[in-house]
């Protein structure tokens, strides 16, 4: 039998802020930086370096405003989200990520590294109820790139540990060699997401919960529109790789959206729920917003507010109804239960 988990106190008030009454999360993304400049630059037909601060702030602050009485927390970088952070529900915990955004092309093995000017002591002092860390991770990765990425998470857990924050990490598979939309890539990402769930729970790393991309490439499972022909795993395969998974998982662990559309995340969500996974929530970031972004830039703020508040509020209620089947945090926890929360 594993042994439960240990959650300090203030660990407990920080994930109890980032969740409902069941210990489910119901998170909002909204920390994209270079990935928001790229949408934002794509729609408006202009390089990244021409998107305006002001812009992302902006956006960031309608979407909060509008979405958060819907999510039980919201997830937000220092740089651009700090007033967006203040546009938040009062009831909606913040999620504050360290990290810089993206990673240097020139290098291989996509080395993550810290935002400069802040410190998990910092992000807690600005409001943070926990911290998020995002890595680029392939546990088919040089052991000297793989040796890097271990010891730059094993510093952000003790850090946390220290200012007794939860810390989320947010686990990205790749690999060094092959396209994350392949076919070539799709056949490993269950082996890929599976081992780093297996390398980050190990106590050394302290982190709490894990943000996971789900195990499979929607794109190729059999569906009414993927052929047997076209698939490359069966809706009971992908099932499959969805208990694999979570039964490597000795976290609480939670799902991102990894950009899909919210029809495609909601489906996910409905294979996890088929197969028994024993997630946490959520942490969803474009597959609810996303189709905003044009909105914005063709009609400006108040036609966002209106498409948010139609689409926005729908797409957000979509996956919250899809988290009946999720698990709470607290349920791998000795030291929390329902009864004391």
């Amino acid at each position: 039998m594993r042994e439960a988990l240990q959650f300090s106190l203030g660990k407990q008030r920080g994930l109890r802020a980032l969740s409902n009454e069941r210990g489910i999360i119901a998170a909002l993304a909204v920390d994209q930086r270079s990935a928001l400049r790229k949408l934002f630059a794509k729609i408006s037909d202009v390089s990244a370096e021409a998107v305006t601060s002001e812009h992302l702030i902006q956006f960031k602050e309608l979407v909060s405003r509008v979405l958060t009485p819907y999510a039980t927390a919201i997830l937000l970088d220092p740089e651009y989200g700090v007033p967006a952070a203040e546009q938040r529900h009062r009831r909606t915990g913040l999620l504050l990520a360290c990290e810089r955004s993206g990673y240097d092309k020139s290098v291989r093995g996509r080395l993550p590294s810290l935002l400069e000017g802040f410190s998990v002591a910092r992000l807690k002092e600005s409001g943070a109820d926990a911290v998020k860390a995002l890595l680029y991770y392939s546990a088919f990765s040089a052991s000297e790139i793989n040796s890097k990425k271990h010891a730059w998470v094993e510093r952000i857990g003790a850090e946390c540990a220290a200012a007794d924050l939860p810390f989320l990490l947010e686990l990205v598979a790749y690999h060094d060699d092959l396209d994350e939309k392949s076919v070539e890539f799709a056949r490993i990402k269950p082996e890929a997401v599976t081992r780093a769930i297996e390398e980050f729970c190990n106590p050394r790393y302290a982190a709490d919960v894990l943000k996971i991309g789900v195990p499979v490439n929607m794109k190729f499972v059999e569906s009414p529109g993927v052929s047997a022909a076209q698939a490359l795993y069966s809706r009971a395969e992908a099932c499959a790789y969805f208990r694999r998974a979570s039964d490597a998982a000795t976290l609480p662990f939670i799902y991102l959206s990894e950009g899909v559309s919210n029809e495609v995340f909601v489906d996910a969500l409905g294979i996890a729920a088929e197969a028994g996974a024993r997630f946490s929530g959520v942490l969803c970031g474009r597959a609810i917003w996303q189709d905003g972004v044009g909105v914005f830039v063709r009609g400006g703020p108040a036609a966002l507010q209106d498409w948010l508040c139609e689409h926005g509020v729908r797409n957000i209620q979509m996956v919250n109804a899809h988290l009946t089947a999720a698990y709470p945090w607290f349920e791998k926890s000795s030291t929390v239960s329902p009864r004391n929360r």
